[in-house]
Protein backbone atom coordinates (compact mmCIF):
# COMPACT_ATOMS: atom_id res chain seq x y z
CA UNK A 1 0.00 0.00 0.00
CA UNK A 2 1.08 3.12 -0.91
CA UNK A 3 2.18 5.97 1.88
CA UNK A 4 2.99 8.60 0.18
CA UNK A 5 1.23 12.12 2.16
CA UNK A 6 3.63 13.12 4.40
CA UNK A 7 3.30 16.51 6.59
CA UNK A 8 5.26 18.42 9.07
CA UNK A 9 4.09 20.37 11.76
CA UNK A 10 5.21 22.64 14.88
CA UNK A 11 3.69 21.32 17.82
CA UNK A 12 3.28 22.56 21.70
CA UNK A 13 2.20 20.18 24.59
CA UNK A 14 2.94 19.10 28.22
CA UNK A 15 2.30 15.43 26.98
CA UNK A 16 5.13 13.11 26.49
CA UNK A 17 5.85 14.13 23.05
CA UNK A 18 5.72 11.08 21.48
CA UNK A 19 2.30 10.08 22.72
CA UNK A 20 1.18 13.57 21.91
CA UNK A 21 2.67 12.53 17.97
CA UNK A 22 0.77 8.86 18.40
CA UNK A 23 -2.74 10.93 19.11
CA UNK A 24 -2.34 13.27 16.00
CA UNK A 25 -1.72 9.98 14.16
CA UNK A 26 -4.72 8.15 15.34
CA UNK A 27 -7.20 11.15 15.59
CA UNK A 28 -6.50 12.20 11.90
CA UNK A 29 -6.87 8.19 10.29
CA UNK A 30 -8.13 4.90 11.74
CA UNK A 31 -8.42 6.28 15.66
CA UNK A 32 -10.08 8.07 18.18
CA UNK A 33 -10.05 8.83 22.04
CA UNK A 34 -10.39 5.00 23.44
CA UNK A 35 -9.61 2.08 21.55
CA UNK A 36 -13.09 1.14 19.38
CA UNK A 37 -14.20 -2.19 17.93
CA UNK A 38 -12.88 -2.83 14.09
CA UNK A 39 -9.58 -1.14 14.26
CA UNK A 40 -7.69 -4.34 14.07
CA UNK A 41 -4.16 -4.63 14.01
CA UNK A 42 -4.63 -5.85 9.84
CA UNK A 43 -6.44 -2.24 9.34
CA UNK A 44 -4.19 -0.19 11.62
CA UNK A 45 -1.27 -1.50 9.40
CA UNK A 46 -2.93 -0.55 5.98
CA UNK A 47 -4.76 2.49 7.21
CA UNK A 48 -3.78 4.49 10.44
CA UNK A 49 -1.42 7.12 10.38
CA UNK A 50 2.51 6.75 11.15
CA UNK A 51 4.64 9.15 12.95
CA UNK A 52 8.05 9.42 10.98
CA UNK A 53 9.86 11.81 13.32
CA UNK A 54 10.16 13.71 16.11
CA UNK A 55 12.53 16.48 16.85
CA UNK A 56 12.42 18.37 19.92
CA UNK A 57 13.38 21.99 19.46
CA UNK A 58 12.53 23.89 22.98
CA UNK A 59 10.90 24.79 25.54
CA UNK A 60 7.69 27.54 27.31
CA UNK A 61 7.22 28.64 30.35
CA UNK A 62 3.67 28.75 29.93
CA UNK A 63 0.75 27.65 27.32
CA UNK A 64 0.80 29.62 24.10
CA UNK A 65 -2.59 28.92 23.43
CA UNK A 66 -5.68 28.79 25.68
CA UNK A 67 -7.76 25.63 26.43
CA UNK A 68 -5.15 23.36 26.51
CA UNK A 69 -5.01 20.95 29.02
CA UNK A 70 -0.98 20.65 31.02
CA UNK A 71 0.18 17.99 33.04
CA UNK A 72 1.15 19.45 36.18
CA UNK A 73 4.75 20.13 36.60
CA UNK A 74 5.14 18.62 32.62
CA UNK A 75 7.13 20.78 30.57
CA UNK A 76 5.78 22.17 27.65
CA UNK A 77 7.93 21.24 24.39
CA UNK A 78 7.95 22.54 21.23
CA UNK A 79 8.33 19.97 18.70
CA UNK A 80 8.91 19.38 14.65
CA UNK A 81 6.69 16.05 13.88
CA UNK A 82 6.29 14.48 10.79
CA UNK A 83 3.43 12.32 9.95
CA UNK A 84 2.60 9.68 7.45
CA UNK A 85 -1.01 8.65 5.53
CA UNK A 86 -1.48 6.03 3.20
CA UNK A 87 -2.81 7.57 -0.55
CA UNK A 88 -5.75 4.43 -0.34
CA UNK A 89 -6.82 6.69 3.31
CA UNK A 90 -8.05 9.42 0.30
CA UNK A 91 -7.96 9.35 -2.75
CA UNK A 92 -7.80 12.34 -5.32
CA UNK A 93 -9.49 14.68 -3.30
CA UNK A 94 -8.08 17.63 -2.24
CA UNK A 95 -10.62 18.46 0.00
CA UNK A 96 -10.16 14.99 1.66
CA UNK A 97 -6.91 15.70 1.99
CA UNK A 98 -6.88 19.18 3.91
CA UNK A 99 -9.46 17.04 5.84
CA UNK A 100 -6.71 14.65 6.85
CA UNK A 101 -3.84 16.98 7.03
CA UNK A 102 -5.55 20.34 9.11
CA UNK A 103 -8.46 18.85 10.22
CA UNK A 104 -9.30 18.52 14.59
CA UNK A 105 -5.96 17.82 15.77
CA UNK A 106 -6.31 21.63 16.08
CA UNK A 107 -8.40 20.52 18.92
CA UNK A 108 -7.05 18.57 20.53
CA UNK A 109 -6.76 19.63 24.02
CA UNK A 110 -2.64 18.28 25.06
CA UNK A 111 -1.71 20.67 22.49
CA UNK A 112 -1.16 24.44 23.21
CA UNK A 113 0.44 25.19 19.74
CA UNK A 114 -0.21 23.10 16.22
CA UNK A 115 1.04 24.53 12.81
CA UNK A 116 0.83 23.00 9.70
CA UNK A 117 4.32 23.55 7.98
CA UNK A 118 4.43 21.41 4.76
CA UNK A 119 2.90 18.84 2.90
CA UNK A 120 3.93 16.33 0.31
CA UNK A 121 1.28 15.88 -2.27
CA UNK A 122 1.12 12.28 -3.77
CA UNK A 123 1.80 12.39 -7.53
CA UNK A 124 -1.42 10.52 -8.00
CA UNK A 125 -3.02 13.76 -7.91
CA UNK A 126 -1.42 14.88 -10.88
CA UNK A 127 -3.95 12.26 -12.47
CA UNK A 128 -6.99 14.66 -11.78
CA UNK A 129 -5.63 18.31 -10.66
CA UNK A 130 -3.82 19.37 -13.57
CA UNK A 131 -2.48 22.51 -11.50
CA UNK A 132 -2.33 25.84 -13.17
CA UNK A 133 -3.66 26.42 -16.70
CA UNK A 134 -1.70 29.22 -17.93
CA UNK A 135 1.01 30.04 -15.14
CA UNK A 136 4.23 32.24 -15.52
CA UNK A 137 4.69 31.26 -19.42
CA UNK A 138 0.59 31.97 -20.66
CA UNK A 139 0.46 35.01 -17.88
CA UNK A 140 3.33 36.48 -19.96
CA UNK A 141 1.87 35.34 -23.20
CA UNK A 142 -1.27 37.36 -22.20
CA UNK A 143 0.24 40.63 -21.41
CA UNK A 144 2.97 40.33 -23.62
CA UNK A 145 5.19 41.65 -21.07
CA UNK A 146 8.53 39.64 -20.81
CA UNK A 147 12.39 40.21 -19.52
CA UNK A 148 11.23 42.43 -16.45
CA UNK A 149 8.07 42.01 -13.84
CA UNK A 150 4.50 42.84 -14.78
CA UNK A 151 3.82 45.87 -13.29
CA UNK A 152 0.60 46.04 -11.77
CA UNK A 153 -1.96 47.98 -9.30
CA UNK A 154 -5.24 47.63 -7.69
CA UNK A 155 -8.36 49.62 -8.35
CA UNK A 156 -8.74 52.70 -5.33
CA UNK A 157 -11.11 53.36 -3.46
CA UNK A 158 -11.82 49.65 -2.97
CA UNK A 159 -15.27 49.76 -2.97
CA UNK A 160 -18.26 53.06 -3.82
CA UNK A 161 -16.78 53.77 -7.14
CA UNK A 162 -19.71 53.63 -10.37
CA UNK A 163 -18.87 51.49 -13.30
CA UNK A 164 -18.00 54.44 -14.94
CA UNK A 165 -15.22 55.52 -12.71
CA UNK A 166 -13.69 52.21 -12.50
CA UNK A 167 -13.74 52.64 -16.42
CA UNK A 168 -12.39 56.20 -16.30
CA UNK A 169 -9.88 55.16 -13.36
CA UNK A 170 -8.65 52.00 -15.72
CA UNK A 171 -7.91 54.27 -19.03
CA UNK A 172 -5.60 56.33 -16.77
CA UNK A 173 -3.77 53.83 -15.34
CA UNK A 174 -3.87 52.28 -18.55
CA UNK A 175 -2.39 55.34 -20.75
CA UNK A 176 0.16 55.08 -17.93
CA UNK A 177 1.63 52.16 -19.39
CA UNK A 178 0.50 49.63 -16.47
CA UNK A 179 0.40 45.86 -17.80
CA UNK A 180 -2.02 44.48 -15.02
CA UNK A 181 -4.90 46.39 -13.17
CA UNK A 182 -7.72 44.29 -10.45
CA UNK A 183 -10.43 44.48 -8.64
CA UNK A 184 -10.00 44.92 -5.08
CA UNK A 185 -11.09 41.68 -3.16
CA UNK A 186 -14.21 43.71 -1.31
CA UNK A 187 -15.61 44.27 -5.17
CA UNK A 188 -18.05 41.85 -6.12
CA UNK A 189 -21.60 42.36 -7.74
CA UNK A 190 -22.79 45.02 -5.84
CA UNK A 191 -25.57 47.53 -6.05
CA UNK A 192 -23.38 50.87 -6.76
CA UNK A 193 -20.87 48.50 -9.35
CA UNK A 194 -23.01 45.95 -11.38
CA UNK A 195 -20.50 42.98 -12.50
CA UNK A 196 -21.31 42.74 -15.93
CA UNK A 197 -22.04 46.52 -16.96
CA UNK A 198 -18.31 47.07 -14.77
CA UNK A 199 -17.04 44.47 -17.12
CA UNK A 200 -18.88 46.09 -20.29
CA UNK A 201 -17.29 49.52 -19.94
CA UNK A 202 -13.53 48.46 -18.15
CA UNK A 203 -13.45 45.90 -21.27
CA UNK A 204 -14.54 48.98 -24.00
CA UNK A 205 -12.12 51.06 -22.58
CA UNK A 206 -9.20 48.04 -22.98
CA UNK A 207 -10.34 46.78 -25.95
CA UNK A 208 -9.86 50.49 -27.44
CA UNK A 209 -6.58 50.60 -25.97
CA UNK A 210 -5.19 47.14 -27.61
CA UNK A 211 -6.58 48.00 -30.84
CA UNK A 212 -4.59 51.29 -30.94
CA UNK A 213 -1.63 50.05 -29.33
CA UNK A 214 -1.20 46.10 -30.07
CA UNK A 215 -0.98 45.57 -26.15
CA UNK A 216 -3.61 44.37 -24.03
CA UNK A 217 -3.45 45.47 -20.21
CA UNK A 218 -4.72 42.82 -18.12
CA UNK A 219 -7.25 43.27 -15.76
CA UNK A 220 -8.76 40.72 -12.82
CA UNK A 221 -12.16 41.08 -12.77
CA UNK A 222 -13.54 39.22 -8.89
CA UNK A 223 -15.76 36.54 -10.12
CA UNK A 224 -15.98 35.29 -6.37
CA UNK A 225 -19.40 34.08 -5.49
CA UNK A 226 -22.39 31.29 -5.64
CA UNK A 227 -20.55 28.41 -7.91
CA UNK A 228 -23.02 28.93 -10.38
CA UNK A 229 -22.72 32.57 -10.49
CA UNK A 230 -19.10 32.57 -10.65
CA UNK A 231 -19.21 30.32 -13.98
CA UNK A 232 -21.54 32.56 -15.63
CA UNK A 233 -19.24 36.05 -14.51
CA UNK A 234 -16.24 33.73 -16.27
CA UNK A 235 -17.90 33.57 -19.44
CA UNK A 236 -18.96 37.17 -19.41
CA UNK A 237 -15.65 38.43 -18.86
CA UNK A 238 -14.13 35.89 -21.55
CA UNK A 239 -17.57 36.98 -24.37
CA UNK A 240 -15.93 40.38 -23.55
CA UNK A 241 -12.46 39.97 -24.26
CA UNK A 242 -11.45 40.06 -20.91
CA UNK A 243 -7.89 38.01 -20.17
CA UNK A 244 -8.01 37.06 -16.00
CA UNK A 245 -10.47 36.50 -13.30
CA UNK A 246 -10.02 36.38 -9.48
CA UNK A 247 -10.98 34.38 -6.82
CA UNK A 248 -10.90 35.04 -2.91
CA UNK A 249 -9.68 31.64 -2.31
CA UNK A 250 -10.24 30.93 1.27
CA UNK A 251 -13.76 32.12 0.61
CA UNK A 252 -15.27 30.04 -2.18
CA UNK A 253 -13.48 27.04 -0.98
CA UNK A 254 -10.93 24.60 -2.56
CA UNK A 255 -13.55 22.79 -4.43
CA UNK A 256 -15.00 25.71 -6.32
CA UNK A 257 -11.33 27.12 -7.24
CA UNK A 258 -10.71 23.45 -8.49
CA UNK A 259 -14.01 23.70 -10.44
CA UNK A 260 -13.34 27.48 -11.90
CA UNK A 261 -9.98 26.29 -12.91
CA UNK A 262 -11.35 22.88 -14.92
CA UNK A 263 -13.47 25.61 -16.26
CA UNK A 264 -11.89 28.83 -17.13
CA UNK A 265 -10.01 30.09 -20.49
CA UNK A 266 -8.56 32.73 -18.44
CA UNK A 267 -5.50 32.95 -15.75
CA UNK A 268 -6.57 32.47 -12.88
CA UNK A 269 -5.42 35.10 -9.63
CA UNK A 270 -5.71 33.50 -6.78
CA UNK A 271 -5.96 36.35 -3.77
CA UNK A 272 -5.52 35.05 -0.56
CA UNK A 273 -7.56 37.41 1.54
CA UNK A 274 -8.32 36.17 5.24
CA UNK A 275 -4.70 34.62 5.19
CA UNK A 276 -3.53 36.38 8.10
CA UNK A 277 -5.39 33.71 10.49
CA UNK A 278 -3.99 30.75 9.42
CA UNK A 279 -0.07 32.51 9.92
CA UNK A 280 -0.45 34.91 12.30
CA UNK A 281 0.17 33.28 15.17
CA UNK A 282 3.48 31.22 15.50
CA UNK A 283 1.96 28.18 16.82
CA UNK A 284 -1.69 27.81 15.06
CA UNK A 285 -2.78 27.34 11.46
CA UNK A 286 -1.14 26.84 8.09
CA UNK A 287 2.50 28.05 6.91
CA UNK A 288 2.18 29.51 3.31
CA UNK A 289 4.56 26.79 2.10
CA UNK A 290 2.11 24.16 2.38
CA UNK A 291 -0.72 26.46 1.84
CA UNK A 292 0.73 27.49 -1.30
CA UNK A 293 1.02 23.65 -2.75
CA UNK A 294 -2.57 23.13 -2.48
CA UNK A 295 -4.16 25.75 -4.26
CA UNK A 296 -1.58 25.61 -6.91
CA UNK A 297 -2.51 21.83 -6.99
CA UNK A 298 -6.27 22.96 -7.16
CA UNK A 299 -5.19 25.23 -10.40
CA UNK A 300 -4.38 29.24 -9.30
CA UNK A 301 -2.19 30.63 -11.68
CA UNK A 302 -1.26 34.07 -9.53
CA UNK A 303 -0.84 33.93 -5.64
CA UNK A 304 -0.13 36.21 -3.63
CA UNK A 305 2.53 36.56 -1.17
CA UNK A 306 3.01 40.10 -0.15
CA UNK A 307 6.19 42.09 -1.00
CA UNK A 308 8.83 42.75 1.60
CA UNK A 309 8.91 45.95 3.56
CA UNK A 310 4.70 45.07 3.27
CA UNK A 311 2.66 47.17 5.22
CA UNK A 312 0.70 44.04 7.56
CA UNK A 313 2.40 42.17 9.68
CA UNK A 314 4.55 39.69 7.52
CA UNK A 315 8.33 39.64 7.78
CA UNK A 316 10.59 40.02 5.20
CA UNK A 317 12.34 36.94 5.48
CA UNK A 318 9.12 35.11 5.50
CA UNK A 319 7.81 37.01 2.15
CA UNK A 320 10.89 35.88 0.45
CA UNK A 321 10.67 32.34 1.41
CA UNK A 322 7.22 32.60 -0.12
CA UNK A 323 7.92 34.00 -3.07
CA UNK A 324 10.83 30.98 -3.82
CA UNK A 325 7.76 28.51 -2.65
CA UNK A 326 5.64 29.46 -5.48
CA UNK A 327 8.55 28.99 -8.06
CA UNK A 328 9.63 25.86 -6.94
CA UNK A 329 8.30 23.28 -9.30
CA UNK A 330 5.50 20.49 -8.08
CA UNK A 331 5.87 17.10 -9.79
CA UNK A 332 8.04 18.60 -12.32
CA UNK A 333 5.61 21.82 -13.09
CA UNK A 334 2.73 23.70 -11.41
CA UNK A 335 4.27 26.85 -11.62
CA UNK A 336 2.36 30.15 -10.45
CA UNK A 337 3.61 33.33 -10.48
CA UNK A 338 4.30 35.27 -7.32
CA UNK A 339 1.74 38.33 -6.57
CA UNK A 340 4.41 40.67 -4.66
CA UNK A 341 2.49 43.62 -3.18
CA UNK A 342 1.35 45.24 -0.02
CA UNK A 343 2.95 48.88 0.16
CA UNK A 344 5.10 48.38 -2.63
CA UNK A 345 7.13 51.17 -4.92
CA UNK A 346 9.82 51.75 -6.30
CA UNK A 347 12.08 51.17 -3.22
CA UNK A 348 11.94 47.53 -2.73
CA UNK A 349 12.76 47.22 -6.52
CA UNK A 350 16.71 46.00 -6.00
CA UNK A 351 16.19 44.52 -2.95
CA UNK A 352 13.60 42.27 -3.84
CA UNK A 353 15.43 40.91 -6.99
CA UNK A 354 18.27 40.95 -4.94
CA UNK A 355 16.73 38.10 -2.81
CA UNK A 356 14.31 36.32 -5.17
CA UNK A 357 16.63 36.48 -8.26
CA UNK A 358 13.89 36.39 -10.66
CA UNK A 359 11.68 39.04 -12.54
CA UNK A 360 8.60 36.09 -13.02
CA UNK A 361 6.28 38.35 -10.37
CA UNK A 362 3.48 40.51 -10.32
CA UNK A 363 4.46 43.80 -8.72
CA UNK A 364 1.78 45.05 -7.55
CA UNK A 365 1.76 49.09 -6.36
CA UNK A 366 -1.33 51.11 -5.17
CA UNK A 367 -0.36 54.68 -3.87
CA UNK A 368 3.51 53.76 -4.94
CA UNK A 369 1.94 54.42 -8.25
CA UNK A 370 -0.93 56.60 -7.88
CA UNK A 371 0.69 58.55 -4.97
CA UNK A 372 3.61 59.86 -7.29
CA UNK A 373 4.42 63.40 -7.16
CA UNK A 374 4.80 63.25 -10.79
CA UNK A 375 1.65 61.61 -11.29
CA UNK A 376 0.43 57.63 -12.09
CA UNK A 377 2.37 57.68 -15.65
CA UNK A 378 5.50 59.04 -13.51
CA UNK A 379 4.65 56.40 -10.83
CA UNK A 380 4.30 53.54 -13.65
CA UNK A 381 7.68 54.80 -14.98
CA UNK A 382 9.79 55.13 -11.94
CA UNK A 383 8.51 51.82 -10.80
CA UNK A 384 9.72 50.10 -14.27
CA UNK A 385 12.91 52.14 -13.69
CA UNK A 386 13.59 50.45 -10.46
CA UNK A 387 13.18 46.90 -11.35
CA UNK A 388 15.84 48.32 -14.93
CA UNK A 389 18.34 49.11 -11.87
CA UNK A 390 17.87 45.46 -10.13
CA UNK A 391 18.21 43.84 -12.83
CA UNK A 392 21.18 45.65 -14.25
CA UNK A 393 23.06 45.50 -11.01
CA UNK A 394 22.96 48.84 -10.32
CA UNK A 395 21.70 50.70 -6.51
CA UNK A 396 18.59 53.18 -7.26
CA UNK A 397 20.70 56.40 -6.13
CA UNK A 398 22.79 55.94 -8.88
CA UNK A 399 20.22 54.41 -11.54
CA UNK A 400 18.29 57.70 -10.04
CA UNK A 401 20.69 60.12 -11.22
CA UNK A 402 19.45 59.71 -14.73
CA UNK A 403 15.70 58.77 -14.36
CA UNK A 404 13.81 61.35 -12.80
CA UNK A 405 10.61 59.77 -12.12
CA UNK A 406 12.82 57.26 -9.82
CA UNK A 407 14.10 60.11 -8.29
CA UNK A 408 10.53 61.78 -7.43
CA UNK A 409 9.82 58.35 -6.24
CA UNK A 410 13.07 57.98 -3.90
CA UNK A 411 12.43 61.60 -2.49
CA UNK A 412 9.01 61.67 -1.67
CA UNK A 413 8.42 58.15 -0.27
CA UNK A 414 11.36 58.06 1.94
CA UNK A 415 9.59 59.83 4.30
Amino acid sequence: MSRNLTAKYLIETSLDVEKAAQMMAGEQSSGTFVKIPGETDELKANHAAQVIKIEIIGECETPTLPGAKRKNGNTIHRAIVELNWPYENIGNNLANLCATIAGNLYELHPFSGLKLLDVEIPVEFTQKYKGPRFGIAGTREKTGVFGRPIIGTIIKPSVGLTPEATADQVKILINAGLDFIKDDELMGDSPHSPFEKRVDLVMDVINKYADNTGKKPMFAFNISGDMDDMLKRHDYVFSKGGTCIMLSMNWVGISAVSKVANHTQLPLHGHRNGWGMFTRCEVLGMDFLAYQKIWRMAGVDHLHTNGIRNKFCESDESVIRSIKACLEPMHGGYHAMPVLASGQWAGQTVDSYNAIKTVDIMYLCGGGIVAHPGGITAGVKSVIQGWEAAVQGIDLQTYAKTNKELFQALEFFKS
